[in-house]
């Protein structure tokens, strides 16, 4: 009889690879929960067949003959058994299989041959879906910037508005620099050296708890933590989206908001993270170039299924008056601006160059006031901050 910390699953395993069919079974046996495995010698067209027959939790599913083309087949079972979980095997993952498959709702994509340790590691994230949640866990609202252009200043309005809503709203705030590559977020409010960085995070996922996620933050404020990206490109190769996928679960519950820093790259890493954002930030300038850029983004975003609602456009740097005019980039981009961040050159500078936050150097610059004023638009919904008029109309 399972106790209170296990949790019965039914896994059905197809494929037409016997040998490889038990050896999945062999390294899933056992563990905290109830495993009971259904294996079928077939391979994608059997797929309606054997999940109607089982009504399995989980499908793992051999797709070594599985091309890009067929992904559609994929997502078509995703929303038939939406109950289900799919893992899916195959030869030479190939990011953009990955990514493929993630945006038609697989669970996740594993290498031939399997690596046990990653078989277990995915199982697990599924069995962890299917426990019951014995009282609701606090879930902070995670904000993604995106540059539509490289340049654009989305890492400093990231890192300034996480600044301003630990500072001024006193909310607990985390920013994780996602942009493996070039991230240097902590530069930008911190001149302290992180100690830690996400990569080495990624290394340590299967013993993350607060206590590592608190230990790896470069501390801006006593509640506001920035997790650095790494400093070696080599080394950022390694963190995976399963790492991004429970740094996330984690870090949500520990945190009023986690402001994450994309950068300009959309990869299976980035789309990840891009699944558990509330809002999603596109941050552009007023010149063709951009514009033409965030179209090209946004076309990407909505095509990966994030719906119109949760993306929205920053103007950066923006000044009245321009060749361009506010409504002629909603008019091309189908999307309102939902703020305007004006030009400070030489605050914004200043602050850069200093590696100091904004607000600390230039209390009353009208970027600063913009940005207090999209903190309070994020906190409005959460009841905090509401005014005397507010709570009058809202009393009943």
């Amino acid at each position: 009889m399972a106790t209170h910390s296990e949790v019965d699953v039914k896994i059905v395993v197809i494929s037409p690879n016997k040998a490889l069919m038990e050896e999945i079974r062999h390294i899933l046996q056992g563990g905290d929960s109830q495993r009971h495995f259904f294996l079928f010698e077939g391979g994608v067209n059997n797929v309606t067949q054997f999940v109607d027959q089982e009504h399995p939790d989980l499908t793992i599913l051999d797709g070594s003959g599985l091309g890009m083309g067929q992904l559609e087949v994929l997502e078509q079972f995703c929303l038939q058994y939406a109950n289900t979980s799919f893992i899916v095997l195959r030869k030479n993952v190939t990011p953009e299989f990955l990514v493929g498959a993630m945006r038609v709702g697989v669970k996740d994509v594993l290498s031939l041959p399997i690596a046990p340790e990653d078989l277990q590691a995915a199982v697990k994230r599924v069995e962890d879906k299917l426990k019951p949640v014995a009282f609701p866990q606090k879930v902070g609202k995670v904000i993604a910037f995106i540059a539509s252009k490289g340049g654009s200043g989305a890492t400093f309005l990231a890192c300034n508005l996480g600044y301003v809503l630990a500072a001024s709203l006193e909310a607990k705030v985390a920013l994780l620099d996602l942009n493996l590559q070039f991230g240097d977020a902590a530069l930008f409010v911190s001149d302290q050296v992180p100690s830690n960085t996400l990569a080495d995070v990624a290394g340590n996922i299967s013993r993350l708890d607060a206590s590592l996620l608190a230990s790896s933050m470069v501390q801006v404020l006593p509640n506001f933590g920035l997790l650095a990206a790494p400093e070696d490109a080599e080394l950022a190769l390694e963190v995976k989206p399963e790492h991004i996928e429970a740094l996330l679960k984690l870090t949500k519950t520990q945190y009023d908001y986690v402001i994450l820093d994309i950068g300009v790259a959309l990869n299976a890493t980035s789309v990840k993270a891009l699944d558990h954002a509330d809002q999603i930030f596109v941050v552009l300038q007023e010149t063709l170039p951009y514009i033409r850029d965030s179209k090209r983004l946004i076309h990407a975003l909505q095509s990966l299924g994030y719906a119109k609602e949760k993306i929205h456009l920053i103007i950066n740097r923006y000044e009245k008056g321009g060749d361009i005019r506010l409504e002629d980039v909603e008019m091309t981009l189908g999307i309102k601006v939902l703020d305007t961040i004006p030009n400070s050159y030489e605050a914004v500078s200043a602050s850069v160059n200093q590696g100091v936050p904004i607000m600390k150097i230039a209390k009353h610059d009208p970027v600063t006031k913009a940005l207090q004023e999209m903190a309070q638009r994020l906190e409005q919904p959460q009841g905090k901050k509401s005014g005397w008029l507010d709570q009058l109309l809202h009393h009943t």
